[in-house]
């Protein structure tokens, strides 16, 4: 677990965020600040938003109201006189490279190497030189443990090596954040170590402001400086994993944690 920058510009700040489907609203008035370095693991039952929050942070998701600020600025809008103003598709593109994302799923090109995947987007969007990029690729892919495979393509990796991809993926954009969105729960139960090795090697780097869902309990007290839950759209209860994880004050995060770990 790493020590935080608590006195710095927040790495995210998200200040009353409401997201509504049609008629639901599945975010209510989310305020949350998470610390340049900070490792914050989100914990909810299903539909609770949690993912919701993650998809609003990098604007895959269209906030209904609110603001959510970025290493200090604003993130997908700019502010004028009478209210906030949402950028253009490029210029929201160019904001979204500050903040890296793995999904569920790992999304990976299937027509090209594990190399070719980890580069495209640094070439492509960064404008970074193919020599460069493939020495970075190298470097990300030793550091998840890959660096054997960079000339297979996806479909001759086990599940687990492919999200380790994704993660390598993300991390070559050079992202001032990175969020994950419950990034072990497509994959098979002896497949699940290997990913939250990475995800706990690159928390304790502590350099690296993180967002996670996650639904791994253990991971969450060990990596967390921070515990989040979620329900109902409302964050419920927050602190050290220790208080939220082991002694909880909200009967909501009891009756949650009751069913779970009895799971």
């Amino acid at each position: 677990m790493n020590s935080t920058t608590m006195n710095s510009t927040p790495a995210i700040r998200i200040s009353a965020l409401r997201k509504s489907f049609h008629s639901t609203e599945v975010l209510s008035g989310i305020d949350l600040e998470v610390a340049q370095g900070e490792v914050v693991c989100i914990l909810g039952p299903s539909g609770s938003g949690k993912s919701t929050l993650l998809r609003c942070i990098n604007h895959l998701e269209k906030p209904s109201g609110g603001r959510i600020e970025v290493d200090g600025e604003l993130f997908a809008y700019r502010q004028e006189t009478h209210g906030l103003r949402e950028l253009t598709d490029k210029q929201i593109c160019e904001r979204r490279k500050e903040v890296g994302m793995v999904f569920q799923r790992f999304n990976l090109f299937p027509h090209l190497t594990v190399e070719e995947n980890i580069c495209l987007s640094p070439i492509k969007v960064l404008g970074i030189s193919a020599t460069t990029a493939k020495a970075d690729a190298i470097r990300l892919l030793k550091r998840v443990g890959l660096e054997k495979k960079s000339h297979y393509y996806p479909e001759q990796l086990s599940g687990g090596q492919q999200q380790r991809v994704a993660i390598a993926r993300a991390l070559a954009m050079r992202p001032k954040v990175m969020l994950f969105d419950e990034p072990t729960s497509a994959l098979d139960p002896e497949l699940v170590g290997e990913v939250l090795a990475v995800m706990k090697d690159l928390a304790d780097e502590g350099n690296m402001s993180m967002v996670i869902v996650t639904h791994e309990m253990q991971f969450a007290k060990e990596v967390a400086d921070r515990v989040i839950f979620i329900d109902g759209g409302v964050i419920v209860e927050q602190g050290a994993p220790d208080e939220v994880l082991v002694n909880p004050r909200e009967d909501r995060t009891k009756s949650f944690l009751s069913r779970v770990l009895k799971n």
